[in-house]
């Protein structure tokens, strides 16, 4: 068995106003680094895309809350529970250990588990925007530069957010639901503005996916490889035909 190679990871110190005194990054709570990787404020465009769903809303499969809720929690069920979070957590734990040949393996399975154009496209420019942030925020990888990011096979999203947590020391549980969390409200999102839903109704929804988001963070790291993998077809067919869809809101 082959020894993993080591990880160079580089710090900066990020600029600070004059007359503010700076922190060290070690100081920052837990739960203040989780709130930030998961704020809709983060500047990595995931409210550009819909994941199928506008083409679901187009073709009336979903035309009000309760659809909304039932193919939301369709896709976190069949995709993000049983795939995204599985790999989230290896990944997590290959960045500990700096285990590099893990890191790229985990990271091209997931994109190549992308069942469409659309979908992959996706990954790759959120992993990428991520990153670009993290430079901001102190944290730099060799494993996976910036200026490559993009390039096949790319830096899926829940990879530069594994590297985050693991240099933030974030409890894997926490990371796993608070990545769902984010796909969830992003999702939620798209739908109020589809369908359209009120806002009561989005935040009804987001109550009913946070009685399951940690069942699923639960389960993650109880996957063996072999079980890991999607079971949402309909999604994958919304998101092809979305590529071609004449009028849309979100990006294909």
């Amino acid at each position: 068995m082959s020894r993993p190679r080591h990880i160079h990871t580089r710090t900066r110190t990020p600029d600070v106003p004059k007359g503010v005194p700076a922190a060290p990054a070690s100081d920052v709570p837990q739960l203040l680094r989780l709130l930030h990787l998961a704020s809709p404020a983060l500047p990595i465009g995931a409210f550009h895309f819909s994941q199928g769903l506008e083409y679901a809303v187009e073709a009336g499969w979903v035309r009000d809350e309760a659809s909304a809720l039932e193919w939301i929690g369709g896709v976190a069920q069949g995709s993000v529970a049983t795939l995204d979070l599985p790999v989230l957590w290896r990944l997590q734990a290959a960045w500990a250990r700096n285990d590099v040949e893990a890191l790229r393996r985990w990271n091209s399975f997931l994109i190549a588990s992308r069942e469409t154009a659309e979908l992959r496209l996706e990954d790759r420019h959120l992993g990428a925007a991520l990153l670009r942030v993290l430079v901001e925020l102190e944290l730099v990888t060799d494993v996976f530069p910036v200026k490559d990011a993009t390039a096949p096979p790319g830096v899926a999203h829940a990879t530069a957010f594994a590297f985050a947590c693991a240099r933030w020391n974030v409890a894997p549980r926490s990371a796993l639901e608070t990545y769902t969390w984010a796909w969830a409200e992003n999702q939620v999102l798209a739908a109020v503005k589809l369908v359209p839903l009120g806002q009561s109704a989005g935040q009804r929804m987001l109550h009913a996916l946070n009685r399951r988001i940690g069942a699923w963070g639960a389960r993650a790291g109880d996957f063996l490889d072999s079980d890991i993998g999607i079971s949402t077809s309909v999604c994958a067919v919304a998101s092809g035909r979305h590529e071609t869809q004449y009028t849309r809101l979100f990006r294909s």
